[in-house]
């Protein structure tokens, strides 16, 4: 990747390290659909966090609340000290990226990119000397030298998407938004995207928030990651955290793939299908619970010894070994499972399973209809 000027990192941001955001106990109602319910945020000058969660989680609806596109009907949002709630899209100085560019076709590439400082009132406009410095340290900035004086239209998805960044560096903003920036691109090009955007914002330090429903991308790209579900927070942290220490079952559902086995806890017990599984309870009551694992986290055990069983379904090479699909029983789903050659698995076989690793939540209607939202096992 080619390396950043001094001259245009300066351009990119007036703050070596942006502005923090606190958002504290935002609610936003749209009829009687409560899309924000008592959401609470702090985002650290210089942060790259990414808002996660399936469609209607409320993710947009909170970064328009960051950007002053939607007022709250409660709450308060502040930047840095500075209280930002009635502040409008202008007064906050923020940049803003959208998933479909929102370029004007008519304007060229660098009239699109000045576009927000030739439009400031006179006395706060820069000289045209300045804005086509500034223009031309952009395009150095989003690798797109000499491409000033085409037209979006004789860009590729993701040029014009540099170019819709460009625009949004433009103005100094405190904070950098962007809402799910590469979804309408490919994935190759979202990857090698990415990768671009975290080198930006590695270079220019500004406070960015970035909205996705791609948990590889939120994993990837993300200092921390908040996970949102119909209009709550579920879990704030960075991606390790919520991979290796998930909150909820909504939380290990979404972020990766999990299993979820539906078992009984009787004194501290937990029972599945006639079996004790080797489960730590954390203290929770007896009753109807669930157990989740990830597919990693189980293997075919050895000596007969296991906390699970279940019959070998098909067996294929792969480069490291073999992957199973096991019928476990008293579960309603196949499994795959990646094994060494010497697991001694046969095809139609019956074979000892054992997780290293697993969590335990209690089951009730709620966390199970939001373990079904976020997509029941594999």
């Amino acid at each position: 990747m080619p390396t950043l000027s001094r001259d245009a990192l300066a351009a990119a941001t007036d703050s070596a390290h942006g502005f923090g955001i606190r958002i504290e106990g935002v609610e936003q109602d749209f009829g009687s659909y409560p899309a924000l319910r008592d959401v609470s945020l702090d985002i650290a000058p210089g942060e790259l966090v990414a808002l996660l969660g399936p469609s209607g989680s409320g993710k947009t609806t909170l970064l328009r609340v960051i950007a002053g596109l939607n007022t709250p009907d409660r709450g308060a949002v502040y930047f840095g000290d500075e209280h930002a709630t009635n502040l409008s899209v202008q007064e906050r100085r923020v940049g803003f990226v959208f998933q479909n560019y929102a370029l004007f076709k008519h304007m060229t590439v660098a009239d699109n990119i000045a576009f927000g400082l030739k439009a400031r009132p006179r006395r706060s406009r820069p000289s045209r000397v300045a804005i086509y410095q500034r223009v031309t340290e952009l395009l150095e900035l989003v690798q797109l030298e000499g491409l000033g004086e085409r037209y979006p239209a004789q860009l590729s998805g993701g040029q014009r998407q540099r170019v819709a960044l460009a625009r949004a560096l433009a103005i100094e903003p405190r904070v950098l938004l962007l809402d799910e920036p590469f979804g309408a691109l490919d994935a190759r090009v979202r990857k090698d995207l990415r990768r671009w955007l975290r080198e930006i914002h590695k270079k220019t330090g500004l406070t960015t928030v970035f909205v996705t429903h791609d948990q590889d991308e939120a994993m990837e790209l993300a200092d921390r990651v908040v996970v949102l579900n119909q209009g709550r927070i579920e879990q704030v942290g960075p991606p390790e955290e919520l991979y290796d220490h998930p909150a909820s079952p909504f939380v290990i559902s979404f972020v990766g793939e999990a299993v979820a086995l539906p078992v009984k806890v009787v004194d501290g017990h937990v029972e599945f299908g006639g079996r004790e599984l080797h489960v730590d309870t954390h203290g929770l009551r007896d009753g109807a619970a669930r157990v989740f694992f990830r597919p990693a986290d189980i293997a075919i055990g050895g000596q007969g010894v296991g906390d699970l069983e279940g019959r070998v379904e098909s067996l294929r090479r792969t480069a490291g070994g073999v992957r199973a699909t096991i019928a476990i029983d008293g579960y309603d789903q196949t499994l795959e499972i990646d094994s060494a050659l010497s697991s001694g698995a046969k095809l139609g076989g019956r074979i000892p399973l054992s997780f290293s690793n697993a969590r335990i939540f209690p089951s009730d209607p709620i966390s199970d209809s939001e373990f079904k939202e976020a997509g029941d096992g594999i």
